[in-house]
């Protein structure tokens, strides 16, 4: 994983003067990353889900970031407080999910925040797919050579 940051700025004005906290350009920081895919040509890298190490699979065909129930609990979601009451077609069938807003996703320093998730059932996924409703509120990203850009 390779992570480039780029500082961008806009200056105004030429010459020298005192300058108050209103008059400094305002900066914004872009985090661009680079995950390379594993031999099955997966996308697999560890995010920060609420501040807690999670692996998860970059999947463009999930609407939404999926967490299993294992990694619900790890990032302070409570599944067992939860209300499974979304339908939703997995692998093993139709399964029951509940929703979450998760607060903080991050990968490598490319941050989202109050993404929409859904939390599976105890046993009904092995692992968490980081869907669409997290790859959407990137700037952009793009797979090219086997390698996913992520840019925020």
């Amino acid at each position: 994983m390779r992570r480039l940051l780029v500082l961008t700025a806009i200056a105004s004005g030429l010459g020298c003067a005192v300058a108050q906290a209103s008059d400094i350009p305002q900066l914004r920081l872009m985090a661009i990353t680079e995950l390379k895919a594993n031999q099955g040509g997966h996308f697999v890298t560890a995010a920060e889900i609420n501040g807690r190490s999670i692996e998860v699979l970059v999947d463009t065909g999930a609407t939404v970031v999926a967490l299993s129930y294992e990694d619900a609990t790890h990032a302070g979601l409570r599944p067992g407080t939860l209300d499974f009451d979304v339908p939703v077609s997995t692998a093993n069938g139709i399964a029951r999910a509940a929703r979450v807003k998760i607060d903080q996703i991050a990968i490598d320093g490319i941050e989202v925040e109050d993404v929409e998730g859904l939390v599976l059932p105890e046993g009904a996924l092995r692992g968490t797919l980081l869907g669409m409703s997290f790859l959407s509120r990137l700037s952009s990203f793009k797979v090219e050579d086997g390698v996913l850009y992520l840019r925020d």
